[in-house]
């Protein structure tokens, strides 16, 4: 396995545009961008049914980097991170398979850089803010039969997808109606992904609705001042 500054190295990235993690792994930072101007062709792996043997998008799409850098190309993945969820469940990891494998294969499915779980506490806090909002005098007049923001957690498990949350007495919140939504379909996720820096990730974050008044009227996470 080389190590990942080399192959960061092959792709025309500079050492100060990685954030090492470990040998095998490094994060990209968004400077790379302005200094790097977009060039190339891109190709896309849509949806497809994957053979009984379970090649499906991303064995063919590393299948795909493999052979274009055999024949000289300077070509280059873009995979989503695994899901804990379909790790453990039926559908297995997500670095392929055969000869067609991305390494480390069981740091990528089982933690990798840590952003899932990152993900997962700021939105988890989020939640715990809002319902800390209703316990504490509901001043923004939240509706709690209207809110929107459940939970996440990165493990398909159906026991808490519907859940009551509050219950134990006064000190213990406003019962209500909740659950758990898997981690890649948290909005934060989204902000993430779609955000082109600090500020930018900022203010997307402060503008999801997580809530609606009894008049209806929406209430974002700034109104919360969670940032």
């Amino acid at each position: 396995m080389q190590p990942i500054l080399d192959v960061a190295r092959t792709l025309g990235l500079h050492p100060a545009d990685v954030t090492v993690w470990g040998e095998a792994k490094a994060k990209v930072s968004l400077a790379a961008l302005t200094r790097h101007p977009s060039r190339g062709r891109l190709i896309l792996v849509s949806a497809m049914t994957p053979t009984p043997a379970g090649e499906g998008k991303t064995t063919t799409t590393i299948g795909l980097v493999q052979g274009l850098q055999a024949i000289g190309c300077r070509a280059c993945a873009v995979l989503r991170e695994p899901s804990l969820g379909p790790t453990f469940g039926l559908k297995g990891g997500a670095t392929g398979g055969g000869l067609a494998t991305l390494e480390p294969a069981d740091d990528i499915n089982l933690h990798f850089t840590g952003d899932f779980h990152a993900i997962t506490a700021a939105h988890n806090l989020l939640a715990a803010l809002l319902d800390n909002h209703l316990h504490r005098g509901n001043r923004l007049g939240i509706d709690v039969r209207r809110v929107l923001w459940r939970r996440v957690l990165d493990v398909n498990d159906r026991a808490l997808r519907h859940i009551v949350v509050g219950l134990g007495g006064p000190l213990a919140g406003v019962p209500r109606q909740s659950g758990f939504d898997i981690t890649a379909a948290s909005e934060v996720m989204a902000a993430l992904c779609l955000a082109d820096d600090v500020d930018d990730l900022r203010g997307r974050l402060g503008r999801m609705v997580v809530a609606l008044t009894s008049n209806g009227d929406p209430v974002t996470a700034t109104d919360l001042r969670p940032a």
